[in-house]
């Protein structure tokens, strides 16, 4: 119950923005009613009491200061030359004064500072006007309490237009925010695309192989479909713990935590590079994979990337051209890492020959994401190559490199 007044402020914001001209007019009626107040009092010697003709002069004052927010500077003119005549009468000065502020401070609020000086000036006028006989005290008064209201309004004025900048400015990172957060979402369901992708195509492709051959020899040759169903056993396994490992990173919650403990298996790289080609050879492609230049340790994304292309690659030699060679060769250069992939051609009677489009489109993307390139095509000797480049940190001075070797 402590807390709700704290949303009085909001809430009244709320009511002003949406109902502008029924807060202007609460707010006339109260000063018509303070004029009221002072016009029940007895007036100064000499001065016309309170009669018909002044509680309607001051209400038509009060019914103009309905339109203040609209028209500022046509209210206060009007204002004061109503105000001018209501003294001319006789009446007390005193009376319909604070609706001269108000609308003064609206002038000031909204207008230039030239206007609001200008109103000013107007509004101090017709207040010496009203103090005539005492000239000094009224022109006192009238300078003071002019410029106080003048420079109230000015600020008051300028910080509701530093308020409304503001709001529009956090509308606007509110926005940017958003859409920051779309694109965020957009990049990671097209990484875990990605990633789906290369662990469902490579082990489903090495297991379509694998029980196609130990189906053609099961009844000739049990011991190769033996070895062949074993083969399909361990790369389903492998793709399991893929796939677990995935939705457990999707399972993190904000704060890295999850809903199951323990250690979870790091994602692959070059370092699975022995695995990956065992896999694919097991399958019945027999794959080559050479190294160059100063072999050393990469970032994670990185190497995730290299992996994940290599693995694509031999993927599709896999897919289209399961009785070709496939040859992988790493070079480390001096700032850059390029990883090649290719087969030697040999035609297969059940391979379509090029490279599946939605993993050559992983790969360009995997590419770019870390600043490198991809390109694939055919080999002008048959074939087809896929060539990755990416870059990586400089070597530092005085390291000492790996030599190059062949891992075949």
């Amino acid at each position: 119950m402590l807390a709700q007044p704290a949303r009085w402020p909001a809430s009244l914001r709320r009511l002003v923005g949406r109902h502008p001209l029924l807060v202007d007019g609460l707010l006339a009626a109260a000063t018509v009613a303070v004029s009221l107040a002072l016009g029940g009092q007895q007036p100064p010697a000499g001065l016309r009491p309170m009669d018909l003709l002044g509680y309607l002069l001051t209400g038509l004052l009060g019914a103009l200061l309905v339109a203040r927010q609209r028209a500022p500077t046509a209210v206060l003119v009007l204002y004061c030359g109503v105000w001018a005549g209501y003294i001319g009468l006789g009446y007390w000065p005193v009376v319909n004064s604070p609706g001269m502020l108000l609308a003064l401070y609206t002038v000031a609020a909204k207008r230039r500072v030239r206007t609001a000086v200008a109103a000013a000036v107007l509004g101090a006028a017709v207040w010496v006007y009203a103090g005539h006989e005492t000239p000094l005290v009224a022109v006192v008064q009238g300078v003071v309490w002019t410029a106080v209201i003048v420079w109230i309004g000015y600020g008051a004025g300028q910080l509701a237009a530093s308020n409304q900048r503001l709001a529009r400015l956090a509308q606007q990172l509110a926005y940017e925010q958003e859409q920051r957060a779309r694109r965020a979402v957009v990049e990671e369901r097209v990484r875990i695309a990605r990633e789906l992708h290369d662990v469902v195509a490579h082990h489903m492709s090495v297991i379509s192989v694998q029980a196609g051959l130990a189906r053609y020899v099961l009844v000739t040759d049990p011991e190769t479909a033996r070895a062949a169903l074993g083969t399909v056993l361990d790369t389903s396994g492998e793709a399991l713990d893929e796939l677990r490992r995935l939705l457990s990173l999707l399972r993190l919650n904000a704060d890295g935590t999850g809903e199951e403990s323990g250690s979870y298996a790091p994602a692959p790289g070059l370092g699975q590079l022995d695995e990956l080609v065992q896999r694919v050879r097991t399958a019945g492609v027999q794959v080559e994979v050479t190294s160059s230049g100063a072999v050393r340790p990469l970032p994670p994304g990185v190497d995730l990337c290299a992996y994940r292309v290599i693995q694509e690659g031999l993927t599709n030699v896999l897919k289209h051209a399961p009785n070709a060679v496939a040859t992988v060769l790493l070079q480390f250069g001096h700032d850059r890492l390029t990883a090649r992939v290719w087969d030697d051609g040999t035609p297969s009677p059940h391979g379509s020959g090029g490279a599946d489009g939605h993993g050559l489109l992983g790969m360009r993307e995997r590419a770019h994401l870390y600043g490198g390139t991809l390109t694939a095509g055919t080999r002008p000797d048959g074939g087809f190559e896929v060539v990755l480049t990416l870059p990586i940190p400089a070597m530092v001075d005085g390291e000492r490199p790996t030599p190059g070797r062949d891992v075949t």
